[in-house]
């Protein structure tokens, strides 16, 4: 098995490196600097994952389409970003609200900073999920039913 990892900021980059090469898994461990839209067609991919970034992303739609093209027939991406309630209801319980803080301080400014942008924050309702792989062209969007306090899960099917 051989894993190919990418990210935006070449800082991770170096580090997942530096942890591969520590580990003794170098040789079937690559990584990237590179943003996930501009992904080339560059071979078949049997599994992509994201752990939370969709929500961070500039270009979430653009990014998902690239993994999509990159996928087998019968591959799949998973999704991890914050559990947060399927719709908005004030005040929000108290997960809610630190994702609220952290997407005003954190993520929405981020995701902002290139333009165009999703402008997508932190609270992403699974709703938005769902219409972000949609767009994309996944055929199946499901939301996993795994059990975590801060994170949810979905696959998406090309």
């Amino acid at each position: 098995m051989r894993v190919h990892g990418i990210d935006s900021d070449p800082s991770s980059i170096e580090l997942a490196r530096q942890n591969a090469k520590a580990s003794g898994v170098a040789d079937r461990v690559t990584f990237e600097a590179r943003d996930a839209a501009d992904l080339a067609q560059g071979g078949k991919y049997d599994a992509a994952i994201i752990i939370e970034a969709i929500h961070d992303m500039s270009r979430p739609v653009e990014a998902l389409k690239a993994i999509r093209n990159l996928l087998t027939p019968m591959g799949s991406l998973i999704v991890a970003d914050e559990r947060v309630a399927e719709s908005f209801t004030a005040p929000g319980d108290d997960t809610e609200r630190l994702f609220y803080g952290a997407s005003i301080l954190i993520c929405l400014p981020a995701g902002m900073a290139e333009q165009p942008s999703a402008a997508t924050g932190t609270v992403m309702r699974p709703a938005t999920m769902q219409k972000y792989g949609t767009a994309a062209g996944f055929r199946s969007i499901e939301r996993l039913t795994l059990e975590h306090p801060f994170l949810q899960f979905y696959q998406l099917r090309p």
